[in-house]
């Protein structure tokens, strides 16, 4: 039975972080009796022994705070940068582990988290993780904590700028965060009512989007809403990354390594949203103007959703820890929650399929994805 625990939050902010230390401080105090403390700012602090005690007055009053009272960080624990070079800190993190005296670790954050936590389960630490992230593409759970909040502010900032855009008779094109995947994009463009919606897993032809806004036009409507994924790409782009994952796929070494950096340059390289607006205004005539929301998204108060969801996650973690079952994430389903294992999750993304519910909706209204459906 566990005796102590420590909790980390790593990757990017967000909403959702404070509820859910909170869950698991609570609940391992008052269910277990068990002792807390928390590590500063991600794995680094776990590697530099930078800790605090969470005991109920610390974790009083935070359940409405947004960020993390921790602090965080995007460190990888294989690659760690000390002192000016490139180190394997999972073994110091372990000995920081043994000299608390710890029973597990439970780490709270998206993708990255979850392959920097299994590498320390690997090395023989009793891991168990949260997915926390605002873009909701951690693969194994129905939902991130972080993204419900994430989506109304970007929703509330689309209803926002349609005044804007009908006053002036405007292109307006506002850029929402996703790398990767579009959930948030998808869900604010939808839910705020955008005409045109470009996500990384549909590649668009600028073409297209300016043929739907003429179209618009010719059709009485004198302003558009184009809400664009962070990480959205054109047709001609998705055809070079392709060819050249599948380059990657096939090498092996250094060559696999320089392949790699092709394409995160080829992919950094991408039109940006400035550029996109720019475009769109001499291929339809009418001026655009761009917004771009960036890390607002991230900040302030959680919704309800991302409270419930974080303690509901929270209170399951150390139910995991009593049962012993380590190695795992702790993943929504429905109104509950089930344990993961690490290694199916570790690496992977959950991205938007093309055939999406919430695709098929926007489609039926006449949404413009950039493609030709």
């Amino acid at each position: 039975m566990a005796q102590s625990i420590g909790i980390l939050t790593a990757g990017g902010d967000s909403p959702g972080l404070n509820a859910a230390i909170r869950a698991i401080g609570k609940s391992a105090i008052r269910s277990h009796g068990w002792s807390v403390i928390g590590f500063r700012d991600g794995f680094r602090g776990l590697m530099q022994n930078r800790s605090i005690r969470l005991d109920s007055d610390a974790l009083s009053g935070i359940l409405t705070q947004g960020g993390t009272v921790l602090g965080t960080g995007r460190d990888k624990v294989h690659r760690m940068d000390v002192g000016g070079e490139i180190m394997d800190m999972t073994g110091v993190m372990k000995e920081t582990f043994g000299a608390h005296n710890l029973s597990a670790l439970v780490c709270l954050g998206g993708g990255g988290t979850q392959k920097n936590a299994l590498r320390l389960h690997e090395a023989g630490m009793p891991v168990i993780t949260l997915p926390k992230t605002i873009d909701n593409d951690v693969y194994g759970t129905d939902r991130s904590f972080g993204f419900d909040t994430a989506l109304e502010i970007a929703t509330e900032a689309v209803d926002r700028l349609h005044s804007t855009a009908h006053s002036h008779h405007r292109i307006i094109v506002v850029e929402i965060m996703g790398h990767n995947a579009g959930w948030l994009t998808l869900g604010s463009g939808l839910g705020g009512g955008a005409d045109v919606i470009l996500i990384p897993e549909i590649p668009y032809s600028i073409d297209e989007v300016a043929s739907a806004i003429i179209e618009r036009r010719s059709s009485g409507s004198t302003f558009s809403i184009v809400a664009v994924a962070e990480g959205a790409i054109d047709v001609d782009l998705a055809g070079q990354l392709a060819e050249l994952r599948a380059q990657i796929d096939g090498a092996t070494g250094s060559e696999r390594s320089s392949l790699r950096r092709r394409f995160k340059a080829l992919f950094a390289n991408r039109r940006n949203t400035v550029e996109l607006a720019r475009q769109l205004e001499e291929l339809t005539g009418l001026e655009s103007r761009v917004t771009i929301l960036g890390h607002v998204q991230r900040g302030g108060t959680p919704s309800p959703a991302d409270r419930i969801l974080a303690t509901t996650l929270g209170v399951s973690a150390t139910d995991s820890i009593a049962a012993e079952l380590f190695g795992v994430m702790i993943a929504s389903r429905g109104d509950g929650a089930e344990s993961i294992p690490l290694k199916k999750v570790a690496g992977r993304r959950k991205m938007v399929p093309v055939d999406h519910p919430w695709i098929v909706s926007a489609r039926s209204l006449d949404v413009c994805f950039g493609d030709t459906p």
